[in-house]
């Protein structure tokens, strides 16, 4: 069977069961603090384990695409050096809320494994949970029973807590678990060792195949566990895991799922997969980490230096690297796979093909930008290797500042270090590698206390925000929680009328008022499908309802910037094309940020275009048009806008203002029409990324406050420039003037250097063979470099030091002539940091010619004096 063909036995046996085949979930979370991206196929039916949602389907299996790089699930570091390790991979998992258990659950694995994929069952072997003192469980013997009908029970083996009792988090839902495991050594190695010998042992070829977890607790915060009410069946099965044991290979990079990538690499880089390790683990890391990259650029996750965006950017280098070490590339390659993934993805993943050009343009300009910052840091340590030529040992610390700075991994600093007969401080590198993972843990510790249950509830928090701002609420439930040494609260409300931050619409302010009492609302944020408020401070005694006010004039704004943001979008299409996607947005009550797919510079006439557009709409006062709970083919077929990387369900809302012109499916507050916006204004536009284009606008009273300062400060220029009747014409005689005076300074300065030459020269002493200088000019940076170059041209030997002083600025340029660095192991940019420090300043460059700043003119005596200390060193 080739990888679609078990995809689709795996949904075709489910069916049988009476299972909902739901769609994957985007890859990059939303709306969930904890998780940055899905981790496992569970993921999305979180909130239905943690009581906050209903289950629409009480059977449910997919595939689910996962990435996991980071935290608990760290796999990064082992991809590509084993058989089975990835970072995107896919779930295979079915699912019961409440329904089916242990009983079904096993029956029908055991079924799939061995009627529908044929898998030996004497391959096979299952473990059950041992039990565990310390939170007072007995062995799990109902699922041993259980599996005793299918399996011999010298195969079925009882497992540690560590591997045999899943758990979400340190709390949540929780239970035993009962791995699959099958073992595909040949039957030699067999009969040499029991495959029960090497169950959970971290063999190669005896590896887990699916693990079917039994949710039946809820771990507190202090430890303990509590029976949950309903019992859930949480299962998952490595995709790939799984195409490996069928199609009879030992790896799963030998299999259909990645062999494409890894043979096509092989092509581009004239080598044999298989001939030699170092090239082969090159080429599966590069072709698991394509995968990790497309899914998630495709799902709306952009390469960036912050959280999500700097997970995607790190496992894109971490390719580069291996392809630039390994495989000889020096050029972009990575994007140049990106069809042979939609090739043999895009079928069942639709997201692949319609963002093809996206994806490849955005891998190309970052592959294209680390092979810059991969120069730059080599040629730091070949500078390094420089000015060290007797130690033999590369610093731990410049090792760490690799990594950190410049994407070195450290097996590359060390492969590079060994070429020049160097060692690596490793102990130096661990050391900051551990610091920066210290500063990290602490700057993301959060302690949340489990919830206390004042009014219990089984239904989701009523939305009551789209028609009123006002409401008498009872409070559910609420928890204490402290991050970075400030305490807050967090509360559940029955009903609110404050949105919750999603969508780019950031959430709600107000008040909660019992009696003659007012707490307010700080924020309200979504978490796991739970609307929660905010609080600084919480009453000592809760009464049974609060009246909740939303702060009227934020909210107003928002909706203003909101369905501003919705008519700019239609704009956008309009004067630029139908390829514009929206990629990002935010919207608060001062303004929008609205991030869209486009690969040129939005140009002065296409900006005055689409404000022209969005300002008529406003004029014509359109009102608001609102369908809930609109069948999804139903919005498809109004031509309404759905983004990629959101996951909605059958029932949509869809807000339109004149539904051909603009129609977008969206849970946001908006204006009842458009001339509640008033104006509208962009401020700016730019790139952020390879073929990703940012507009940041305001609206209103903001736009006109805008509009009035550009015309304020076009007065005071007229005044200025004494009122003439062009003011552009009288600033450009101005630049003409300038730019006239600024040549008769540079010839002036030509002069004034010609002359310093020849008294420079005869400033110079004669240390041994070199010819020193160093002095004190009143010169500007500019001039005392083309005056260092000039000297250098002109003068043998040289070794030259000027402390230079300008309009309050003082500075230190140093040049040595090439041979001296050669001859006597000089380094311009470590001397100069060192007379730096007397400028209470700093800087660097290279062996031959540095530069440094300060604000200490005082202090370039003292410089320029200790020049010469460096010479004979």
């Amino acid at each position: 069977m080739n990888s679609s063909q078990i995809r689709q036995a795996f949904f075709n046996f489910f069916e049988t069961k009476n299972h909902f085949i739901e769609k994957s979930a985007p890859m990059v979370v939303k709306n969930d603090p904890t998780l940055m991206f899905t981790n496992a196929g569970m993921n999305q039916f979180k909130d239905i384990f943690l009581g906050n949602s209903p289950a629409k389907d009480f059977r449910v299996a997919n595939t689910q695409k996962c990435l996991r790089v980071s935290g608990k699930h760290n796999d990064l570091e082992e991809v590509g050096h084993d058989t089975y390790h990835h970072t995107m991979f896919e779930m295979l998992g079915n699912w019961s809320f409440g329904d089916y258990f242990k009983k079904e659950a096993i029956a029908w694995a055991w079924d799939l494994l061995t009627d529908i994929y044929k898998i030996d069952k004497d391959s096979l072997y299952v473990t059950v949970f041992e039990g565990a003192q310390d939170d007072h469980l007995e062995p799990d013997d109902e699922a041993k029973e259980f599996w005793k009908q299918y399996v011999p029970e010298d195969r079925i083996l009882y497992g540690s807590k560590k591997d045999n009792f899943w758990e979400m988090g340190d709390t949540g839902p929780c239970g035993p678990c009962s791995e699959i495991h099958v073992d595909i050594r040949s039957e030699d190695d067999k009969k040499k060792i029991p495959g029960r010998e090497l169950v959970n042992k971290d063999h190669p070829q005896v590896i887990e195949i699916w693990n079917l977890v039994f949710i039946q607790f809820n771990r507190l915060s202090d430890g303990s566990l509590q029976p949950l009410r309903s019992k859930h069946v949480d299962t998952g099965m490595g995709f790939e895991r799984l195409c490996m044991v069928l199609q009879g290979k030992q790896s799963n990079y030998d299999t259909d799922v990645f062999q494409p990538y890894i043979q096509k690499l092989a092509e581009m880089a004239d080598k044999k997969y298989g001939s030699n390790e170092e090239s082969d683990i090159a080429m599966r890391v590069i072709s698991d980490h394509l995968r990790a990259v497309s899914f998630a650029i495709a799902d709306g996750e952009l390469p960036s230096n912050n959280k999500a965006g700097y997970v995607i950017r790190r496992i894109l280098r971490r390719a580069v690297r291996y392809g630039y070490t390994f495989l000889g590339f020096r050029e972009p390659f990575i994007h140049q796979l990106v069809p042979v993934l939609v090739e043999n993805m895009g079928n069942f993943f639709p997201e692949l093909p319609a963002q093809q050009d996206l994806i490849m343009r955005v891998i190309a300009e970052e592959e294209s930008a680390f092979l810059k910052t991969l120069a730059v840091g080599i040629t730091k340590f070949e500078n390094y290797i420089h000015s060290n030529p007797h130690n033999k040992i590369v610093d731990g610390n410049f090792a760490f500042e690799l990594f950190d700075t410049y994407g070195f991994p450290i097996d590359l600093t060390q492969l590079m270090a060994r070429e020049k007969g160097f060692d690596v401080d490793m102990k130096g590198f661990e050391s900051g590698m551990k610091q920066q993972k210290e500063r990290s843990r602490a700057a993301a510790t959060v302690e949340t206390q489990d919830w206390i249950v004042l009014n219990p509830s089984g239904k989701e928090t009523v939305f009551l925000g789209y028609e009123s701002l006002q409401a008498e609420v009872k409070p559910l439930k609420f928890r204490k929680v402290t991050s970075k040494g400030k305490t807050f609260y967090q509360l559940v409300l029955d009903k609110t009328p404050f949105y919750a931050e999603s969508g780019g619409q950031v959430g709600d302010r107000g008040t909660l008022k019992a009696g003659n009492v007012t707490f307010h609302i700080l924020d309200t944020q979504k978490e796991n499908n739970l609307s929660i408020h905010i609080l600084d401070k919480i009453p000592e005694q809760w009464p049974d309802k609060f009246i909740a006010t939303v702060d009227e004039k934020k909210r107003r704004f928002t909706e203003n910037n909101h369905s501003a943001t919705h008519l700019m979008h239609s704009a956008l299409r309009k004067v630029l094309g139908t390829h514009v996607q929206q990629k990002g947005s935010l919207v608060d009550e001062k303004r929008l940020r609205f991030d869209f797919s486009h690969f040129a510079k939005v140009t002065p006439e296409e900006i005055e275009k689409i404000e022209q557009l969005v300002n008529e709409r406003i004029r014509e006062n359109i009102q608001r048009e609102e369908h809930r709970e609109l069948a999804m083919e139903e919005a498809q077929q109004m031509g309404a806008i759905a983004l990629f990387g959101e996951k909605y369900g059958d029932k949509v809302r869809v807000i339109a203002f004149d539904k051909d012109y603009s129609a977008e499916l969206c849970g946001g507050t908006h204006v009842h029409s458009t001339g509640q916006i008033g104006l509208f204004k962009i401020v700016s536009e730019g790139a952020i990324a390879a073929g990703i284009r940012r507009i940041e606008a305001v609206t209103g009273k903001l736009a006109e406050d805008y509009v009035n300062e550009k015309i304020h400060t076009l007065n005071q220029a007229r005044e200025i420039l004494k009122n003439p009747k062009d003011v552009l014409k009288a600033i450009e005689q101005l630049q003409q003037e300038n730019e006239k005076l600024g040549k008769q300074i540079q010839q002036l300065q030509k002069a004034q250097a010609g002359n310093m030459i020849d008294e420079l020269k005869q400033k110079a002493q004669k240390l041994g063979d070199v010819n020193f200088i160093s002095v004190k000019l009143a010169i500007d940076a500019q001039m005392a470099k083309d005056l260092a170059f000039e000297m250098k041209k002109q003068v043998e030997n040289l070794f030259m030091t000027i402390g230079h002083f300008a309009d309050g600025k003082a500075g230190i340029t140093i040049i040595i002539s090439d041979n001296l660095v050669t001859e006597k192991q000089l380094h311009a940019g470590n001397i100069v940091r060192e007379l730096a420090k007397e400028i209470q300043g700093g800087g660097g460059g290279q062996p031959h010619f540095a530069t440094a700043g300060g604000k200490n003119p005082d202090g370039l005596d003292k410089a320029v004096a200790r020049a010469v200390e460096f010479v004979n060193k």
